[in-house]
Parts: C-alpha cells; sequence; structure tokens
C-alpha cells in the first residue's frame, strides 16, 4: 500500500473513531457517517477494519460499555436508565443484556461492588503496576477551568511499553518542523483499569505553542474539550500512572461529591516517561467532572 494511500485511511479512521468517541450519546447512524466523511459506507467500514482490526460496531459497543461502566461508579446520583442514555441506549432492557455480556455482572451489582474484582484483576495483568508502591491517600485535586487545547496527535492502540514509539515519531516531527515550545498531551479514551489494556486507544498529542504549521495526513489536529477539571499533580516511576487511574476510580471519585462527564481525561506532560532515559513522569492529570 502506497505511503500517501495509507496516510489518508489511517486519517479518515481516527476522524471516524473521535466522532464516535464524541458522539457515543446518541444513536450513529452508518449511513449519515458516511456522508459525512463523503465516502460510501462499504468503504467506511472496510479501512476502518484494516486500521483498527475491528468493525465499528464492535467499536461502538466497546466505547459505549467502557463508558458506561465509569459513569457506574462515579456518577452515583445518576440511575442506571440515565447512565445508560448517557452511552447511547435507549432501552434500559438491552443495556443490561449487553453489560452483563461483557463483565459478567448486571450493572446493578457493578455498583455495589463488583467492579473491585474486575479492575483488580485488569491491574494485575501489569507487573509494573503491581511492583508499584505509590500512595495517593493524601492527595487533593484542584478545581479548574480549562480552555479547549488544539494539539496534533498520533493514535496508539493499547496501553503498553509500545506507547514510546508513538512518541518517538512525535519527537521526530516535532525536530523536523523545529518547534521549540510545546507540550506533551496524553488523552485516555479508555480506562486502562476497566478496560483490558490491549483494547485501549492512547492518544498521544503535542500542543504547538510557537508557530501554526499545515495539517497533514501522517499528523492530523483535533480538539480537547474544555470545561471543569480535577486536576491531580503527580510524579513518580513506570507503573504509578496506572496505580493512580485505579485509585482516582476506585476510591476517589466515589467517595468524592463530584461525578465525570464522557469527556476523556488527559494529562499534560511535564517529563515525558517514554522519552525520559530513567522512566520517571512528573504530570498534571486532568479528570472532567460536575457537581
Amino acid at each position: 500500500m502506497k505511503r500517501e494511500t495509507l496516510n489518508k485511511k489511517t486519517k479518515i479512521s481516527n476522524d471516524i473513531l473521535y466522532y464516535i468517541y464524541t458522539h457515543i450519546e446518541i444513536d450513529i447512524n452508518m449511513d449519515e457517517l458516511a456522508q459525512n466523511f463523503h465516502i460510501s459506507k462499504p468503504y467506511m467500514h472496510k479501512i476502518f477494519k484494516e486500521i483498527f482490526a475491528r468493525n465499528i460496531y464492535q467499536s461502538i459497543k466497546s466505547i459505549r460499555l467502557q463508558k458506561a461502566s465509569s459513569l457506574l461508579l462515579t456518577n452515583k446520583y445518576s440511575t442506571i436508565t440515565e447512565i445508560a442514555s448517557l452511552c447511547g441506549y435507549s432501552s434500559h432492557t438491552s443495556f443490561i443484556r449487553v453489560f452483563k455480556e461483557r463483565f459478567l455482572v448486571t450493572p446493578t451489582q457493578w455498583r455495589k461492588g463488583a467492579y473491585k474484582a474486575y479492575s483488580k484483576s485488569i491491574l494485575q495483568k501489569s507487573k509494573k503496576a503491581i511492583a508499584s508502591n505509590a500512595n495517593f491517600d493524601n492527595l487533593e485535586a484542584t478545581i479548574v477551568k480549562m480552555p479547549c487545547i488544539e494539539a496534533y496527535y498520533i493514535r496508539h492502540n493499547g496501553y503498553n511499553d509500545a506507547i514510546k514509539q508513538t512518541w518517538q515519531k512525535i519527537q521526530t516531527w516535532s525536530y523536523s518542523n523545529d518547534i521549540s515550545h510545546y507540550q506533551h498531551i496524553a488523552l485516555f479514551h479508555d480506562n486502562p483499569v476497566i478496560t483490558d489494556p490491549k483494547f485501549c486507544q492512547y492518544v498521544a498529542c503535542i500542543e504547538v505553542m510557537d508557530k501554526k504549521l499545515e495539517e497533514n495526513q501522517r499528523l492530523p489536529k483535533f480538539k480537547i474539550s474544555d470545561g471543569t477539571y480535577a486536576r491531580f499533580d503527580i510524579k513518580g516511576v513506570d507503573g504509578d500512572l496506572l496505580k493512580f487511574i485505579h485509585w482516582l476510580y476506585n476510591e476517589w471519585l466515589p467517595k468524592s461529591e463530584y461525578e465525570t462527564t464522557t469527556k476523556p481525561p488527559y494529562a499534560i506532560y511535564k517529563k515525558n516517561k517514554y522519552l525520559a532515559d530513567d522512566n520517571n513522569f512528573e504530570l498534571s492529570f486532568y479528570l472532567s467532572i460536575m457537581f
């Protein structure tokens, strides 16, 4: 496949996936989706599966269930029906059925504590997280109003060590374009302590501050949502971040008076562990909240 053709297919597929993530609460019509991207529906399905190794329907189902599984924990004042609706389910019954197929328990059982064993089993797949001695019990949030951030990005399939190669590509691109004033941002479309890491969509982003560059198919642009966020300033060694996310969703949010939204959390790096010789990181983690 020619590089130009691959770049075009990758950009279209990334744009489709981004649309799904940002419109997960509505009924996504495949005919309208194809029309939005000015391509035929068969071609849309074909290239999406080529790039992501699963079809669009599977992706929509997985994203909806992942969002719902998180909201059931964090939005304790919302009913199961309300959460199902937030995640694009018009039928309460069908939501319960597909949720149980995925997580082996009902939404009610999940909310009452079944999530703990499931989340722990995901965390235990990471040797680095198991080895982490980090403790976040005394970590406090700062509530901030964040602007919309426009960034160039590369999407990475899976939450794993291969993310380093993705960041190296961004670093190479920034060197090639003589970019000196920037910040690295990691966007977490999926919760890696609820969704199996190999199915997580991790997005490596770079916000460029010192110049305007033309968008290209190798490194497209998108916008990270503005809004109210809880910011956590943390630093540590490789493995601590996954443990932090586990603490955030399983302990801090359920005990707080806040609820979260369908906006994905993100981290702004002060020190990017994937590009550091010692694998240590320093970052601010932003979680979308409402009261």
